[in-house]
């Protein structure tokens, strides 16, 4: 019997916030941070920084933890299938942003972030190889950087179009929440897209997936497009938020009793585009999720 539940007790609850990644609120167009704090104070209650350690941090990111507003740290440069990639250097520097943010934990999307050495700017992300032998893999990664860190380390269920293997996505996750006796970062965006592209109804892999394990929860905009004759949807965290994805939120809803923190990912959208968007997830989760003891401890 794992020790997750217990370790669960000592993680507090964020609530509902958004993401950003190195000098995302500072391009053309993209979301105010200061405007949406001071505006809808109950949509950014915690930020998810998504990073590269040879990035850092940029000044918004700076200047949310020198107010000592709650924070997710999201890496975007870790293979946690391959032994390799906890080289020395690495490790040291997540360890000196980790003393400087303080997030609560650690997530990211657990797929293939760099093909050969890691490199500025390479930020390619594929999904896992979906087999019970790739789970393994991706459990023992996770376990060695919770070890390393001291910090709980969420997968996420990365987005694609194609992806390898006999197991369903979410038969995979189960998988490595079991071994590495952890809790999950559940996209609800990318599950769309991947059930979208497998051909599968919505629903398929739920039954038997441990939703109680699920302490975060991603939600973004998302796109349907056809490509030469090939109809697919778009993970461009465009401000609008797919039926799809708000289908699969209320299957799980009710479910989500360990429930942590709700991330919408729209940081690159103007103010303007995102403050509808915003409030109805914020009603949405009030709504849901008030009778879940984890979610009323906010």
């Amino acid at each position: 019997m794992g020790q997750f539940y217990k370790r669960l007790e000592a993680l507090p609850t964020l609530g509902m916030g958004i993401s950003t990644e190195y000098g995302a609120f500072q391009a053309e167009g993209s979301l105010d941070l200061e405007r949406l704090k001071k505006t809808l104070p109950q949509c950014a209650e915690v930020l998810e920084l998504g990073i590269e350690v040879i990035k850092g941090l940029d000044t918004d990111a700076l200047n949310w933890i020198k107010d000592k507003q709650p924070t997710t740290y999201h890496f975007l440069d870790i293979n946690l299938d391959d032994p390799n990639d906890f080289d020395d250097e690495w490790l040291a520097q997540v360890r000196a942003l980790i003393e400087l943010a303080q997030p609560a934990w650690l997530c990211g999307d657990a797929g293939l972030w760099h093909h050969g050495p890691r490199s500025e700017g390479h930020m390619l992300l594929l999904p896992p190889i979906l087999t019970k032998d790739s789970a393994y893999a991706l459990a023992d990664g996770i376990i060695k950087l919770r070890e390393e860190t001291g910090l709980e380390v969420l997968p996420e269920n990365p987005p694609g179009h194609i992806y390898v293997g006999p197991l369903h996505i979410l038969d995979f996750f189960a998988i490595v929440l079991e071994r590495a006796d952890t809790g999950m970062l559940l996209d609800l965006a990318h599950l769309s897209i991947y059930q979208n592209a497998m051909g599968f109804s919505l629903e398929t892999g739920i039954d038997g997936f441990p939703i109680d394990k699920v302490i975060e929860v991603h939600m973004a905009g998302g796109s349907h497009k056809v490509h030469q004759g090939l109809a697919y949807i778009a993970d461009d965290h465009s401000p609008v938020i797919l039926p799809e994805t708000w289908s699969l939120f209320n299957m799980i809803a009710d479910q989500l009793t360990e429930l942590r923190a709700v991330i919408f990912e729209c940081e690159r959208n103007s103010f303007e585009s995102c403050q509808a968007p915003l409030l109805e997830l914020r009603q949405h989760l009030d709504m849901h999720l008030p009778s879940h003891s984890a979610w009323r401890s906010k």
